[in-house]
């Protein structure tokens, strides 16, 4: 008969427990490149404090986690290359061929797909992350920037910054299909979560359009004003959607403010003073905070999203442009 186990086993696998229990789990991280510098820059959300800076290639710009948060893609514009980095040391794994002077990219929902827009040739580039086969070069507009891919993975969409147009690719043929006329320079393009709509920034234009997926027709033009501001310093470019549907993020340039809109009834509820020549917006997985990229000022702006209000700066490197949310240890990426 075996007999029972000593006391003391009983109180070390307590005591095992109660470390376990007590330890820390890491925060979620915001990576965020810095243009002027070729650098990433890490911040822990649980401190907002800039954790450590590491070297990549000639101006970075569009950034972007891989699902399982192991991989982080950084669009190196100048070096014509998407870099696949280690996050957690900072060291390149490989180069993706890219295309000429990519801008942004997109994931496709599987992880296995990139498509990037190459701005100077106006073409979008489809690249098999896994094996790094260019898979098509897909003409669209002239200088192609702005790039999103639906939740469904079926559409993929480029928007051309001198065309003034949003070009829709059909993925499983790669194919441009039609393209959806909007205001001057659109910049970026973010689907909803239930791929429903479309929400595409024009910077010179002054508007974000919302399009009607199914359609491929813009319901709702969406015009900003600020008192005291001049119309030409507001510049819509990133948009960040929450899970909700309810709300709508758009970072107007050198306003330096962020719109506050509700993305159902379309109406500008309020705007955000944040740092100097707001580029991009991510939230956190929870949704309680919105990161801002400001690029003259260097900095990055922490908004609480429950009580609207910018709560915390933080100084990183030269111009940041793009940043990405590294969820914390045991999160389900990509919530």
């Amino acid at each position: 008969m075996i007999g029972h186990p000593p006391w003391h086993c009983f109180a070390a696998l307590a005591m095992t427990m109660v470390a376990l229990s007590a330890a820390p789990a890491r925060a979620a991280e915001i990576y965020v490149t810095n243009e002027r510098d070729n650098t990433v820059s890490v911040i822990d959300s649980a401190t907002y404090t800039v954790t450590r800076t590491f070297g990549v290639g000639r101006r970075p710009r569009g950034v972007v986690f891989s699902k399982d948060g192991r991989r982080l893609f950084v669009c190196a514009s100048d070096s014509d290359s998407v870099q696949v980095i280690d996050p957690e040391t900072g060291t390149l794994i490989t180069d993706l061929p890219s295309g000429e002077d990519p801008e942004q990219f997109a994931l496709s929902p599987d992880g296995r797909t990139l498509f990037i827009a190459n701005e100077n040739n106006a073409t979008t580039t489809v690249v098999d992350v896994d094996t790094k086969h260019v898979k098509a070069q897909i003409d669209v507009g002239i200088e192609p920037e702005g790039m999103a891919v639906s939740p469904d993975g079926t559409i993929a969409v480029t928007t051309s910054e001198t065309t003034n147009m949003v070009h829709w690719i059909d993925v499983a043929t790669l194919t441009a299909v039609d393209a959806t006329q909007v205001d001057q320079r659109p910049r970026h393009a973010e689907f909803s979560k239930d791929g429903k709509s479309l929400w595409v920034s024009s910077e010179i234009g002054g508007t974000v359009a919302v399009i009607d997926v199914a359609t491929r027709k813009v319901v709702k033009t969406i015009a900003f004003e600020i008192k005291g501001v001049a119309s030409d310093r507001i510049q819509p470019v990133g948009i960040s959607l929450t899970d909700d549907g309810r709300m709508a993020f758009v970072a107007l340039g050198p306003s330096d403010r962020v719109a506050v809109v509700d993305a159902r009834t379309f109406e500008v509820k309020s705007y955000i003073l944040v740092g100097r020549r707001v580029w991009h917006t991510v939230l956190t997985p929870e949704q309680d905070r919105l990161i801002t990229t400001n690029g003259v000022s260097g900095d990055v702006t922490i908004i609480d999203v429950p009580a609207l209000k910018a709560i915390k700066t933080v100084k990183v490197g030269r111009f940041p442009w793009g940043a990405a949310i590294r969820p914390a240890a045991g999160a389900v990426a990509g919530k």
